[in-house]
């Protein structure tokens, strides 16, 4: 039997059930994509319809659709792809007005990381996109800031159960099923507004019984995920302490996280006694919290969801009425701005370790503040010149130690005077390095320097021979024992004291290139 799901998945948008409003957003979004040509976000729970609304949207548009899944290994593979398919603007592949959509499923899975390609790399290629783009998430605040300031957002929420159970009855009459209204209704109020899921529970009960009754419906509750904001709603207006307890066990967050959602939102419903009471419970969750970083003990979270669940709806006093605008957590856009500055500090912690054989851990927390104050805005300049010759900064990375602008002249002329005392070291630890490659280039640049010597060592030895033999032959020269004559040993010697008063004379008379020669 094939899949009911995608064998009765809208063609048009017309068939879309449940969420009306926002299937009309989404097609005025592609009539008018060539007055606005920006991107779109279509976010919701699962099973609500919105990635076949963006394929029911492409075929009444006439265009045709590539989709693509950021879940995919490779993510960086995966953007590649958009980049490519919304980079055409010709006709030959588009639809009658040569325009193809790019459907990216599951864009609240992208990562930072530059390795998977990330969500900054994303939201560059949908603002440079000639194509129209559909980016499909479950979860919006997953999905960065600068994604979703660069796109237009259109919610389509959970499916009511009298928007699911005509569907189901529709299915129903295709496929001969015969059933009782009671359980289309039953399945319908048991999958919690999620369509998709609806169909597939009654293909599931349909293959088993020839009739559709409520007893063949599994009553069992599903496993099903809050929403954050729905939770936040019951935990500060109207669960007790234990009904918030439990109330966190289908929320799909972490304690850290559940927490700062909590510490955020609290304060816009909560105030005086109350609001003290439950910061009192946060802090302690908190308290918790650290315990299992410490100690990598995970059991210490149950102490932790019980504070900052059940002390939080303890604490609250009288009824809390009205529609609340909560938010995600102000620490994360913190977190976000300075990223910039975080990374810095890291890749200069790194250097330092290095260098002082030490943790990164302990250069960030021990060594760059005593860096950051002894330097500060390159007052001792001479030690600021050190420490960026010594940890090889670059001018934005002595602007952050230092508090100084890295575009300042102060800034610019340290890094210069590093780069130089760094250079000036590197000269000094090279031994004769230099001096043998320098005399090597010298000898290379004048090939006929060999050849001279040696023609006028042989000139001196012909003169030598003829002026000792008084003939051409030259053999009546005096030798020693060892074969030199003696005028060549004193022609040596003398040469030799001559060159110890010379190198005498320089070394009185030139004292000030002492080091100099030292190093050649």
């Amino acid at each position: 039997m094939s899949d009911w799901t995608e064998k009765y998945r809208p063609t048009t948008l017309s068939e879309v059930r449940g969420n009306n409003k926002a299937r009309d957003k989404l097609e005025e979004w592609a009539r008018s994509w060539d007055d606005h040509r920006k991107a779109v976000i279509v976010h919701g729970s699962p099973g609500v319809g919105k990635t076949s609304a963006a394929h029911a949207l492409a075929s009444d548009v006439g265009w045709p659709v590539m989709e693509l899944n950021a879940s995919d290994d490779r993510q960086a593979d995966v953007i590649e792809r958009i980049a490519g398919e919304a980079a055409k603007s010709g006709t030959l592949t588009g639809g009658e007005t040569g325009r193809r959509l790019v459907v990216l499923d599951e864009a609240d899975n992208f990562h930072g990381n530059a390795d998977y390609g990330g969500s900054r790399e994303v939201t560059r290629v949908v603002k440079d996109a000639e194509q129209p783009i559909v980016l499909v998430a479950n979860e919006f605040y997953e999905m960065s800031q600068s994604l979703r300031n660069s796109c237009e957002t259109i919610e389509f929420r959970d499916v009511s159960s009298r928007s699911i159970v005509p569907v189901l009855r529709d299915i129903c009459r295709r496929e001969g099923v015969e059933f009782d209204e009671e359980a289309l209704k039953a399945i319908a109020d048991s999958t919690s507004g999620d369509l998709r899921s609806a169909v597939n529970d009654l293909q599931a009960v349909a293959e088993e019984a020839d009739r559709l009754t409520v007893d063949d419906v599994v009553t069992g509750e599903r496993d099903t995920t809050e929403g954050i904001f729905d939770y936040l709603d019951a935990l500060i207006k109207e669960e007790d302490a234990e009904g918030a307890l439990r109330g966190s066990y289908d929320v799909d967050e972490t304690p850290d996280d559940l927490l700062n959602w909590i510490e955020d939102n609290v304060p816009k419903d909560y105030e005086g006694d109350e609001l003290a009471d439950a910061y009192e419970f946060l802090s302690n969750a908190d308290r918790w919290l650290g315990r299992v970083r410490a100690t990598q003990d995970y059991s210490y979270w149950r102490y932790a969801s019980d504070n900052m669940t059940a002390g939080v709806a303890a604490s609250r006093r009288g009824d809390k009425d009205g529609w609340t605008r909560y938010g995600p957590p102000s620490y994360w856009s913190k977190l976000g701005r300075t990223r910039g500055a975080r990374d810095t500090r890291d890749s200069i912690a790194e250097r330092i370790a290095e260098r002082e054989g030490t943790s990164v851990g302990t250069a960030r927390r021990e060594i760059v503040p005593y860096l950051e104050s002894m330097t500060h805005h390159c007052k001792n300049r001479d030690l600021t010149v050190t420490m960026a010759a010594a940890y090889d900064l670059d001018a934005e990375e002595v602007s952050f130690i230092t508090g100084s602008g890295a575009d300042t002249n102060k800034v610019e002329s340290v890094v210069e005077d590093a780069q130089e005392r760094t250079e000036a070291v590197a000269v000094e630890h090279s031994g004769t390095a230099f001096e043998n490659a320098v005399r090597s280039s010298e000898a290379d640049d004048d090939p006929d320097a060999d050849g001279d010597d040696a023609a006028g060592t042989d000139s001196d030895d012909a003169g030598t021979r003829s002026n000792g033999s008084g003939g051409s032959n030259g053999q009546a020269t005096l030798t020693d024992s060892s074969g030199q004559s003696e005028s060549a040993r004193s022609n040596a010697a003398g040469s030799d004291e001559a060159g110890d008063r010379e190198r005498t004379d320089d070394a009185e008379t030139d004292d000030d290139q002492s080091g100099l020669n030292e190093f050649f």
